[in-house]
């Protein structure tokens, strides 16, 4: 183990199939790239898919809580990436009982990876599962994936308020820094009012934003080959190279997806804002 302090960044939503395991293997990839030495681990008990999205189901021996069970150490159960050598992987279990994430284990298995690692990424359950408390309990950071639709948009206002009420953090009267990632953005339909635009979103949840993922067909390819898109240069994978400067600190200018309505206005009616 180095001395390292790591940071925890716990990449979440308000529900689930909004693109946060993808999110969490192409930031990942994208800070590797630029040099640091990243951990992602798969809290999403019971529905592990992190591990396809990287191409490394078939190198799973143990996980996360196996170790957490003391069946085997650290070193056993972490997988280096194939691509980028900078990047690490833990595995979620497939068993379905995500109260096994016991709250002091998941500290103690933190601690040490923070030791080792510059950024590790928490891919987390969505706030509607269980086992979401415990995996933004101790984070540092959280990225907040949302689609530009009402349902999303109100699932991850919910989200924010349990993060910004039952984390360590805010047990101590601090506040985890929280940002949004926008993604499946589709100009076409924000210009035809059918979906929200970047500012609604923004405004609606009033916090920052530190990423806009387009709408990209690659995806799903790259998610049955195992080859997240950020290695292919593809529209979101772009987008995702962006995040992750910004992530470390780089100023990047955002693209100009927004195109304004007038849904905003009602909105804030229907969210009693």
């Amino acid at each position: 183990m180095g001395n390292r302090q790591g940071i925890v960044i716990a990449i979440t939503s308000g529900k689930g199939g909004v693109g946060k395991s993808t999110a969490t293997a192409n930031i990942g990839i994208g800070l590797a790239d630029k040099g640091k030495k990243v951990i992602a681990v798969d809290f999403d008990i019971g529905l592990r898919n992190l591990d396809m999205i990287l191409g490394l189901e078939r190198r799973i021996v143990y996980d996360v809580v196996d170790i957490m069970e003391g069946k085997c150490n650290l070193s056993q159960a972490i997988i280096n990436h194939k691509k980028s050598k900078n990047l690490y992987f833990l595995p979620a279990s497939q068993s379905k009982d995500k109260t096994i994430l016991e709250k002091d284990k998941v500290k103690d298995l933190l601690e040490k990876l923070k030791t080792d690692f510059d950024y590790i990424l928490l891919d987390s359950p969505a706030g509607i599962e269980s086992g979401f408390e415990h995996t933004i309990f101790w984070a540092d950071r959280a990225m907040i994936v949302v689609t530009p639709e009402i349902s999303s948009v109100r699932d991850s206002d919910r989200v924010i308020g349990i993060i910004d009420s039952k984390s360590d953090k805010a047990s101590h009267g601090a506040e985890i820094e929280k940002h949004i990632i926008i993604n499946r953005l589709r100009p076409d339909l924000v210009a035809k009012q059918d979906m929200l635009s970047c500012d609604d979103v923004i405004d609606i949840l009033a916090l920052p934003l530190i990423g806009i993922v387009p709408e990209d067909e690659k995806v799903v390819g790259a998610t049955n080959s195992g080859e997240p898109t950020i290695l292919s240069k593809s529209i979101s994978g772009l987008a995702y190279d962006r995040i992750s400067r910004r992530i470390l600190g780089e100023e990047v200018a955002f693209e100009n997806f927004n195109i304004s309505n007038n849904f905003i206005n009602s909105l804030k009616k229907i969210f009693g804002f």
